[in-house]
């Protein structure tokens, strides 16, 4: 999957307050940004993902096509195949 311009963005930000909550107290402003970072990042992340599930197809050892009809139709939906 190609990298997130965003979520490449935010993490680093994740990761200090993830990082000084370990050290010391965070304060609640810092808290709040931290929830809604993690927030973002999994709505996201999830996107993302969804995404690369629905352009993904799967083939058997023969190399017969067995994509499950579902993202099949998911596909077509969303011009992705023409069959």
């Amino acid at each position: 999957m190609a990298e997130d311009p965003e979520l490449k963005k935010i993490i680093p930000r994740i990761n200090e307050l993830a990082h000084k909550a370990k050290l010391q107290d965070l304060t609640d402003k810092e808290k709040e940004e931290r929830d809604q970072l993690r927030k973002h990042y999994l709505k996201r992340f999830k996107s993302n993902f969804k995404s690369q599930i629905e352009m993904t197809q799967i083939y058997d050892k023969d190399g017969k096509e067995v994509t499950p009809e579902e993202v099949k139709e998911i596909q077509r939906k969303k011009n992705l195949r023409d069959n």
